[in-house]
């Protein structure tokens, strides 16, 4: 935080300064109390399972100057003590009333899949023309994105804000946070259905976005997603859209996937580019050709932005290729849904390997009481790819080797009912020139599984 003191503190959350100089700068925000980087303002939250209340005397032991408490309790000394109705509104009110100081524009990014890759793409391609500030980590909730926020400086032209949600009514309260210029929405599939129920309820409140938009703001949706395709016309701001479709604004041709990358044609109204992505698959194209809407909405030439993404550095455990022993794997560990599984399926398939392709599927997490049609459909969908091997952990995913067989499928497959037991089977099938991909939601940790093979 910049040129902000315990004084812009209480003003901003609304609270009671009981102990303190109000003019002590306050320069991080931390929700941590073991974590401090210096002059940091501590916000005790409060969980089902604990209370950060107990810790704001460890908090300021490490270092916290101002401290917020929603607690009747005595000032303890070495910190402003300022008193707030609720911890969480006031650190949401203190991350909105810094932005707003900032005056940065905010691009917010949201979508069942995908979200992460599109912020990080749409942040390289605004990167040609504008400094650009963008979510750290994955700070994207109710409680992430204030913190976020309070990290961006007056020298960033736009911030890239990734915002996610799995329950109702949790987007308004981030579009009313961050009050986006611009929006992205990459999907409405089947994450976090548990909660909602439909796909037309995601629909609903991804849209939510769009609730504290400023005035001439541009939503840029996925022109292949059957929902999304149906917005322009129902709501009040402007659609651009992007995707394979020739309706689509930005739409991309010639798809080819390599060993070094994908290639592809950029098409728009009046041009066409060339674009290398270092990352692989079809899945991808759609969130380069987000980010290229995008900076093209904001006046960033889209050979500029094409360079720019050419230098996309993907993430750790998101479809990262490299070699274990003498096999290669494709790590798609950080988590998984429908859409995703099934493109990370497409990656597989389209890859080039000496010996065989390999597929260990593990359980996807958060599909309510369809989730065993889920998995089923992904096996189906897997059955009609060169596939020599599937390997199914956990009890949900013996529905996708289900649907690969009753579907046809030509490979073998195996079930376990978790990683351990899939071990020694996977260390006594992997074998030279193979691929194989892991993908699974993250509380499988299949990256565990991974690393033992290294061994």
């Amino acid at each position: 935080m910049e040129q902000t003191t315990v004084r812009d503190l209480v003003r901003a959350s609304g609270g009671r300064l009981l102990a303190g100089d109000p003019d002590t700068p306050v320069e991080c925000v931390s929700i941590d109390s073991r974590v401090m980087k210096g002059k940091d303002l501590f916000v005790p939250l409060i969980g089902e399972r604990s209370d950060a209340h107990d810790y704001l005397e460890q908090a300021i032991a490490n270092g916290a100057a101002a401290v917020f408490s929603q607690r009747e309790m005595e000032p303890l000394p070495g910190a402003a003590w300022i008193q707030v109705e609720d911890t969480l509104a006031a650190l949401q009110a203190v991350g909105r009333d810094y932005r707003k100081r900032l005056g940065i524009p905010v691009v917010g990014i949201t979508g069942s899949v995908g979200k992460t890759t599109t912020r990080e793409m749409t942040a390289a391609a605004l990167g040609a023309g504008y400094r650009v500030f963008r979510t750290s980590k994955n700070y994207n909730s109710d409680i992430g994105l204030p913190v976020t926020m309070t990290e961006m400086s007056r020298s960033d032209q736009i911030a890239v804000l990734e915002m996610g949600m799995s329950n109702f009514g949790e987007m308004e309260v981030l579009s009313r946070l961050a009050e986006p210029r611009m929006a992205v929405i990459t999907n409405i599939g089947v994450a976090h259905i548990e909660q909602l129920g439909t796909q037309e309820n995601i629909l609903s409140e991804k849209l939510k976005i769009a609730s504290s938009m400023e005035e001439g703001g541009i939503l840029i949706l996925n022109g292949d997603d059957r929902l999304l395709r149906t917005v322009r016309g129902k709501v009040t701001h402007k659609c651009v859209y992007y995707g394979f479709s020739k309706d689509c604004e930005y739409r991309a041709e010639q798809v080819r996937i390599t060993g070094a990358g994908t290639f592809f044609s950029a098409v728009w109204d009046g041009g066409r580019t060339e674009v290398f992505l270092p990352a692989y698959g079809k899945h991808m194209v759609m969130d380069a050709l987000a980010a290229l809407a995008a900076a093209s909405c904001w006046n960033i030439p889209p050979e500029r932005a094409a360079e720019a993404l050419a230098g996309f550095a993907g993430f750790q455990n998101r479809q990262q290729i490299y070699e274990v022993r003498d096999f290669k794997v494709i790590d798609d560990t950080y988590n998984a849904s429908p859409d995703s599984m099934k493109a990370a399926l497409d990656v597989l398939s389209s890859l080039e390997t000496e010996g065989r392709r390999i597929a260990v599927l593990a359980n996807m997490l958060e599909l309510g009481e369809d989730s065993g049609r889920y998995h089923w459909e992904v096996g189906a969908y897997g059955a009609g790819k060169p596939l020599d091997l599937l390997v199914c952990i956990g009890d949900l995913a013996e529905n996708i080797g289900r649907g690969f067989e009753e579907q046809g499928g030509k490979g073998a497959v195996r079930s376990f009912s978790t990683k351990e037991e899939a071990l020694p089977f996977l260390r006594e099938q992997a074998a030279a020139g193979d691929l194989v991909l892991f993908k699974g939601s993250n509380s499988m940790r299949l990256g565990e599984l991974i690393e033992a093979l290294k061994e």
